[in-house]
C-alpha cells in the first residue's frame, strides 16, 4: 500500500453513499442479543462494505470507552455480549464486538493486538511487555483493510472522562498512515511493505488524525524527539491549501517565531530553560468560521544550551511576517519578505501594493520603551504613491520592536482591525531618531515630505524645505516669521526657514487662492 497522499482510506470510498445508511444505524436499538442486533443492522445493509460500515457505525454511536475498566482491570468486562448489554468497554470489548458481528454478518475479521499511541501515552516512549490496545483487520474485495472502532467512538481527556466524538479517519485507515499510532504484534498485519521496526515506531513523530483530516501532508523533523542546535530549533510542515498554525511550547505560545507559507508553515524556537520540554502544534483551515485550532503535531524538545540573545517582545503576535493571509486583506508584494527586519543604522523601508479601498493604521511597540503609543506611532511615516504605499521607520533607540498593521475598509466607519506584523531588530546602541513632523488632519495621504524629514529642528539654523502637495495654491512656514514656500518645475513647494527665537514650526496651506483661509498641515519642534 504505497499512499499517494490523494486519499486516507486503503479503498476508493465516496462516504456520501453511506449518509443514509449511517443515519439509520445511528437509530437501530437493540442490546440484548447480537444476533438480533446485526439482523437488523443488515435490513439496510446489501454489499459487504455496507455491512462492515453499518457495524461500525453503530458500535461507534453506541459504545462508550470503560474509563474505569481501563484503570481497574477487575471492573473490566469484554466479552461481546457484556459490552452490548452495558454499552461501554475498553479497546478488548469493542474490538471483540465487532469481530462477532462481522462473523454473523458472513465478513472475514481479525481482532488485533499490538501497542498504541493512545490514552496515557508519552512522547518518545519505549514500549515493552504486553501489548497495550486491540483493533480490527476486514476482508474486502480481496484484500484486508484496517479500523480501529474504540478510536472511532471517541476520546477520553487529560481528565479521565470519555466524550462520544465520532473519528471517520479510523474507518479502513491507509495502513502508511494506521502504522503512526497502531503497531501489531504480528508485523505482516502492518499491511506494509516494508514494514517498520518497533524502534521506528517509537521514534516517529506524533501525528494526530487532524494532521491528515486537515490536508497536512509532511513535517520535518519527523522523530518525536528534537535536540536543540545552539539554542534553537525549526519545525516546518507542508500541506496542500492555506492553513493557520499555532503552537505551545511548556504549555505558552512563546520563545517561538511562527511564519506562514503557502504551502505549509516554518517554526523557530528558542528555548529559555534547559532539559526535556514538550511542544504542540495546532492548526485549523483557513475557511473555518470557528477560531478553534485542532492539535496536529506532538514533540517533546531536548534543550542542552539556551540562546540568551534571543528576546521576543511580548507584542509580537504569531504568525510573524506577510504571508498569503494578509495578502487576502489587501497588502500585495511587500518589499520585505522576511518576518524579522535587521537594521544597522535604525533605519527601514516597508513598502507594499494596496488592494482597493484599503485604509492602514500602522504601530510601534517595544518593551523597554518609555515613548507613548502616540509618540512611537510618530516614528513611523506613512507615503502613498498611486496605489502603493510605503512606512518609513526610524527607531527611537535600539532593541527589539514590533511594526503592527490594522487596516479598514476606507468607506466604512468601524474600527481597525490587525492584519499581521513584523519584529524589527536594532543592536547599534548609537540609534537614536527623533520622530518624523507631526501631522494634522488636512495632511493628505499621498502628500510627501522629501526635507526636513525630522520632527526635531536644530534652533537659530537655515532649514531647507521641500514637499510635495498637489492642488494647493500657496504653503507657508510659521516660525519667528512666515516665509513662503515657492512650487518648483518638478512639483515640489520648497524654500528656507530660519529657526532663531522660536520653539515649534508650522506649515499651512491655503487650498483656494479666492480664500484667505490656511490650515495647519505639519508641526516641526525647535530645539532649546
Amino acid at each position: 500500500y504505497p499512499w499517494d497522499k490523494s486519499s486516507l482510506k486503503s479503498m476508493p470510498l465516496d462516504l456520501q453513499q453511506f449518509e443514509k445508511l449511517d443515519a439509520y444505524a445511528l437509530k437501530v436499538n437493540v442490546n440484548n442479543s447480537i444476533e438480533e442486533l446485526v439482523q437488523a443492522l443488515l435490513k439496510r445493509a446489501r454489499t459487504d462494505l455496507e455491512k462492515v460500515r453499518v457495524i461500525w457505525m453503530w458500535i461507534c454511536h453506541h459504545i462508550e470507552y470503560d474509563v474505569v475498566g481501563f484503570h481497574d482491570k477487575s471492573q473490566r468486562l469484554c466479552s461481546p455480549i457484556d459490552v452490548l448489554r452495558r454499552g461501554k468497554s475498553v479497546c478488548e470489548g469493542y474490538a471483540a464486538l465487532f469481530q462477532q458481528m462481522c462473523s454473523i454478518a458472513g465478513i472475514q475479521c481479525m481482532k488485533l493486538s499490538g501497542y498504541s499511541k493512545g490514552y496515557g501515552y508519552t512522547v518518545g516512549q519505549a514500549f515493552e511487555g504486553d501489548s497495550n490496545h486491540a483493533w480490527n483487520a476486514v476482508y474486502l474485495e480481496g484484500r484486508w483493510h484496517l479500523l480501529d472502532s474504540t478510536w472511532g467512538s471517541g476520546n477520553v481527556d487529560t481528565s479521565g472522562k470519555f466524550t462520544f466524538r465520532y473519528n471517520e479517519f479510523y474507518f479502513l485507515t491507509h495502513p502508511a498512515l494506521f502504522i503512526n499510532d497502531h503497531f501489531p504484534d504480528n508485523s505482516n498485519w502492518q499491511l506494509l511493505k516494508p514494514a517498520l521496526t518497533l524502534k521506528e515506531f517509537e521514534t516517529t513523530v506524533m501525528y494526530s488524525s487532524d494532521f491528515y483530516k486537515l490536508g497536512l501532508l509532511a513535517v520535518h523533523p519527523d522523530t518525536a524527539i528534537i535536540q536543540t542546535v545552539n539554542g534553537t530549533a525549526t519545525i516546518s510542515v507542508d500541506c496542500r491549501s492555506s492553513t493557520l498554525f499555532t503552537f505551545s511550547l511548556k504549555g505558552r505560545e512563546k520563545h517561538g517565531l511562527l511564519t506562514l507559507r503557502k504551502h505549509g508553515m516554518k517554526l523557530e524556537i528558542y528555548p529559555q530553560s534547559t532539559g526535556r520540554q514538550e511542544l504542540e502544534i495546532f492548526a485549523k483551515s483557513s475557511n473555518s468560521p470557528e477560531d478553534v485550532y485542532n492539535h496536529v503535531l506532538q514533540y517533546v524538545v531536548e534543550c542542552k544550551s539556551v540562546d540568551k540573545s534571543v528576546h521576543f517582545p511580548k507584542d509580537l503576535h504569531q504568525p510573524v511576517g506577510p504571508s498569503w493571509l494578509s495578502e487576502r486583506q489587501g497588502f500585495l508584494r511587500p518589499s520585505q519578505p522576511d518576518p524579522v527586519v535587521h537594521t544597522n543604522d535604525g533605519r527601514c523601508s516597508f513598502t507594499f501594493t494596496l488592494g482597493k479601498d484599503i485604509s492602514i493604521l500602522p504601530t510601534l511597540q517595544s518593551d523597554n520603551s518609555g515613548l507613548t503609543e502616540d509618540r512611537r506611532r510618530q516614528h513611523i511615516m506613512q507615503i502613498h504613491r498611486g496605489n502603493q504605499v510605503e512606512f518609513l521607520v526610524h527607531l527611537p533607540h535600539a532593541g527589539k520592536f514590533v511594526l503592527k498593521f490594522f487596516s479598514k475598509k476606507k468607506s466604512d466607519p468601524g474600527n481597525y482591525t490587525y492584519v499581521f506584523n513584523y519584529l524589527i531588530s536594532c543592536l547599534n546602541n548609537e540609534v537614536k531618531w527623533p520622530a518624523f513632523p507631526q501631522t494634522y488632519s488636512n495632511w493628505a495621504n499621498d502628500y510627501e515630505i522629501l526635507e526636513p524629514l525630522s520632527g526635531l529642528l536644530p534652533a537659530n539654523r537655515n532649514v531647507q524645505f521641500k514637499l510635495k502637495m498637489h492642488g494647493i495654491s500657496k504653503v507657508l512656514v510659521q516660525a519667528q516669521d512666515t516665509h513662503t514656500l515657492t512650487l518648483s518645475r518638478d512639483g515640489f513647494w520648497e524654500g528656507t526657514c530660519n529657526t532663531a527665537g522660536c520653539t515649534e514650526l508650522f506649515v499651512m496651506v491655503q487650498e483656494n487662492a479666492n480664500h484667505n483661509f490656511y490650515s495647519h498641515v505639519l508641526k516641526y519642534t525647535v530645539e532649546t
